[in-house]
């Protein structure tokens, strides 16, 4: 609902809160997973708000927010380890490991698992950095600092650089998402509060 505070997760989204289901989403969502009918969006006596409901068996489709899980390795010197993408969205753009939590793992292995899969790094996740909301993808991102227990750095598929950089020198003009961003400034925030953080934004 738009009516309450949205946090410092608001900071990372563009949207106003309580629009629905986003337009590109509801574009995929036409039957109803129960019995095959045609969604109907409307009013449902019990809910607090218009839902995609199914008119011949009842079920409502509810809508939820996929979590995205990434990760900030940080070298034993204090490096912190970006990835130049290697697809798309962002290609070619600086960003943290990360990815979609699976339905049979934790957010814990998430985290090992996306970072040792894009970065070849082996990682011991440890602080959560922050959670960030983007109500333009409907991710909530959350983002840990690990350290780097095992592996070695080399490009994979999905990142054509795996590169360590000190604090002062993060690649602000060419960071994929605000995510991204947001996560870095709170990182650097808790870490390195001497350092001035430029202003700079993302498209995504």
């Amino acid at each position: 609902m738009d009516d309450f505070d949205r946090g410092r997760d608001g900071r990372s989204t563009d949207l106003a809160s309580g629009g629905g289901v986003p337009s590109w989403m509801a574009q995929t969502l036409n039957f109803c997973s129960n019995c095959g009918s045609a969604l109907h969006f409307g009013e449902i006596e019990g809910e607090d708000r218009h839902r995609l409901s199914c008119p011949d068996c009842g079920h409502i489709a509810y809508v939820n927010p996929r979590l995205v899980v990434t990760v900030f390795p940080i070298t034993d010197d204090g490096r912190i380890v970006l990835l130049r993408r290697g697809i798309e969205p962002g290609r070619g753009m600086w960003a943290q490991p990360g990815g979609f939590l699976e339905v049979d793992e934790t957010v814990h292995q998430a985290a090992i698992r996306e970072t040792w899969e894009e970065t070849g790094l082996l990682v011991e996740p440890g602080e959560i950095v922050g959670l960030y909301t983007r109500l333009e993808a409907s991710v909530v991102t959350i983002t840990f600092e690990a350290r780097i227990v095992g592996g070695t750095a080399a490009p994979t598929p999905e990142a054509t650089e795996v590169v360590a950089f000190a604090p002062e020198d993060i690649p602000w003009s060419g960071i994929a998402f605000k995510t991204t961003v947001w996560a870095l400034r709170d990182w650097l925030a808790r870490r390195h509060p001497e350092l001035e953080v430029p202003v700079v934004s993302s498209g995504r």
